[in-house]
């Protein structure tokens, strides 16, 4: 089964290929920023309003809204999201005032979000740095070595419910409020002026709604939005045929192209994804912004090589949950039944295991 990331024959890219093909699409334009920014925000704050005056009328039409309103929020975290990249506008000083502006309402630090997200791009795929910026991914071998708990907490952490409805308003209401250890003062500082910022947001739209009813419109809208965000962020890594290597092996070009997906949606959903399903073609080179990846994809064989995820088949990705390093490609958790769950040997092939399991049952 091949459900994303390469084809049987993935194309093979150097360096140079790629990024004289990417040059042009790597240059940010401000009449398109502009009017992703309007045709983004202005509908975001008509939903506002919308929202605002439905609660006269009945909650059965809130919600929607609400709904709806998350779903548009995916989009605002996009433009966020490049900005973080420096790549929305040519103007440094555009990007960080729009992407704080976008961060408060996605409830996310800006810069700390920035360095992040930095480090993600920099250790995708590779198995030596995981851990910063990516979903909790073990290996066979490690998973059969832990302890029940560790054991355990792995599999809740990889349950649906847990990962698309729990973890997304943890990570947005909680998470984000407090800054990692290893960040640097001014990204540590950026969690702490984004959480005043936050701060006075919250309370003025709790006076105007009502503390109870923003509550429950933010949650709903959060709990969209979120959870749409994280399904997006795991079907871009998270797929069979992904992109797994240890360091000493590990190439950025295969990790882009072989390690993120093409998620080819529905029109519709493209547009509120901010064109993020061409995710191969961000993570070859960030500085491409969100309103030019679909033209560079157009642009050149290399990358429509790459076969593409659709919303059918990206619903497979639900359960890969461990990388096997023998057969290199993520499998589910019913590929290990069988296995010992005893430690082995330190440097024991995880095909050796399997062998030792079918000897004993032969």
């Amino acid at each position: 089964m091949n459900v994303a990331g390469s084809t049987s024959s993935p194309p093979t890219v150097g360096i140079a290929d790629w990024k004289v093909i990417v040059a042009e699409f790597q240059q940010p334009s401000t009449l398109r920023a502009n009017w992703q920014v309007i045709n983004t925000l202005g509908p975001y704050a008509l939903l506002w309003y919308f929202i605002y005056r439905s609660l006269e009328v009945s909650w059965w039409l809130t919600i929607p809204l609400a709904m709806l309103a998350g779903a548009l929020l995916v989009r605002v975290f996009i433009i966020f999201h490049d900005c973080g990249h420096g790549s929305f506008y040519h103007s440094r000083r555009a990007n960080d005032i729009v992407g704080f502006f976008c961060g408060l309402l996605t409830f996310t630090p800006y810069y700390h979000w920035r360095w992040e997200h930095s480090v993600h791009h920099a250790t995708t795929g590779d198995l030596d740095r995981r851990g910063m910026g990516d979903i909790w991914t073990m290996t066979v071998q490690e998973y059969l070595e832990s302890h029940r708990w560790k054991r355990f907490a792995y599999r809740l952490a990889r349950n649906p419910f847990v990962l698309f409805v729990l973890a997304p308003v943890y990570l947005f209401v909680i998470e984000q409020r407090f800054p990692s250890s290893k960040a640097s003062l001014r990204e540590r500082n950026s969690v702490w002026w984004m959480n005043m910022a936050i701060a006075v947001f919250v309370g003025g739209m709790a006076l105007t709604f009502g503390i109870k009813e923003y509550l429950l419109i933010q949650l709903t809208v959060t709990m969209v939005a979120g959870a749409s965000g994280i399904w997006l962020f795991y079907v871009q890594h998270q797929f069979e045929d992904a992109y797994w290597e240890t360091r000493e092996d590990w190439d950025y070009t295969d990790a882009a192209l072989k390690g993120s997906s093409y998620y080819k949606l529905p029109r519709v959903l493209q547009w509120l994804s901010g064109n993020i399903g061409f995710h191969h073609i961000h993570h070859l080179s960030s500085r491409i912004p969100n309103y030019n990846l679909e033209r560079c994809h157009n642009s050149h064989p290399i990358f429509q090589q790459v076969e593409p995820i659709t919303l059918r088949s990206s619903l497979k990705s639900i359960n890969v949950r461990l990388w096997d390093t023998d057969r290199r490609k993520l499998v589910g958790f019913r590929h290990i039944k069988d296995l010992p769950r005893n430690p082995k040997p330190a440097g024991k092939p995880e095909a050796e295991a399997r062998n030792e399991v079918a000897a004993k049952r032969s």
